[in-house]
């Protein structure tokens, strides 16, 4: 028995099989079925030897017809660059009020432990309540009080121009909000409220105001350093950066030159180019 399998357009044999002849007897008639443009036709007349099968398969070319699998992809600029990771260690980058916390709790803790004879050491049990009161106390205030460092994105170019062409605003910037830092309600808070002018003609609400994400260091097409100001606002529009872009270049400023974008995660990015020649 042969069986081929043609697919419809041009009448293309994609497979062929051959099976005993005892399968099928000669007096049936060739029998076709088509199922969705695809021809299966069974041959009966075929005489082959028993217990003998062939499998053969016959590549044609794709119907021009047929849609590409193969779709385009966007590389962005930043793509084929290293992320350079901040291996340095600084005091800045420790929450002082876990460590308060942390402190004050465990002396409590043993405090009342060996005071109640739980743990040895009963003759310190005093000093050790005295202290780690006062330190859980404070503890919960920084916790409280606490802003957490922002996420700094660095590629390999950027930092090698940092050192060079970043000036010392920038630094300071970028070292600012990397840090933790307390009492202060949002990162940049004193910047933002000049640029923005909350509750004054022509500004806008303290609670529209944008809140500073990430930060990203990187090249431009020109080879300038430039530090990027990622901000989510879901209160304004990108006019309303956009109308600002002179003072953001005004404050973070001298040799600086601010350019406003929004990506399409509706985070608005502020790029401050520094003018400085590598």
């Amino acid at each position: 028995m042969a069986v081929a399998m043609k697919a419809g357009g041009g009448g293309r044999t994609l497979l062929s099989m051959e099976l005993p002849h005892a399968v099928i007897p000669r007096s049936q008639s060739q029998i076709r079925i088509k199922p969705s443009g695809t021809t299966f036709i069974f041959n009966p007349s075929f005489s082959v030897k028993p217990n003998h099968r062939q499998l053969v398969f016959v590549t044609r070319a794709a119907d021009s017809t047929q849609p590409s699998s193969s779709a385009s992809v966007s590389i962005s600029n930043n793509s084929n660059k290293t992320v350079i990771p901040d291996p340095e260690f600084t005091l800045a980058k420790v929450s002082f009020g876990v460590i308060g916390l942390g402190l004050g709790v465990s002396l409590l803790s043993y405090g009342f432990g060996a005071y109640f004879n739980i743990l040895p050491g009963s003759e310190w049990s005093a000093i050790m309540l005295t202290y780690g009161f006062p330190l859980a106390i404070i503890g919960m205030a920084l916790k409280y009080a606490e802003l957490k460092p922002v996420p700094c994105i660095t590629y390999s170019d950027a930092e090698a121009l940092r050192e060079k062409c970043a000036t010392e605003i920038l630094k300071q910037v970028r070292n600012d909000v990397i840090r933790f830092r307390y009492g202060d309600e949002q990162h940049l808070d004193e910047a933002l409220k000049r640029i923005f002018q909350y509750g004054q003609g022509g500004g806008i609400a303290r609670r529209s105001a944008p809140i500073l994400q990430k930060i990203r260091e990187e090249v431009t097409e020109d080879g300038k350093y430039s530090l990027v100001l990622v901000f989510q606002a879901k209160s304004l529009e990108l006019s309303d950066f956009e109308k600002r872009q002179a003072k953001f270049a005004s404050f973070f400023g001298p040799g600086i030159r601010a350019e406003i974008r929004k990506d399409e995660n509706d985070l608005y990015e502020v790029y401050l180019v520094s003018e400085t020649a590598s």
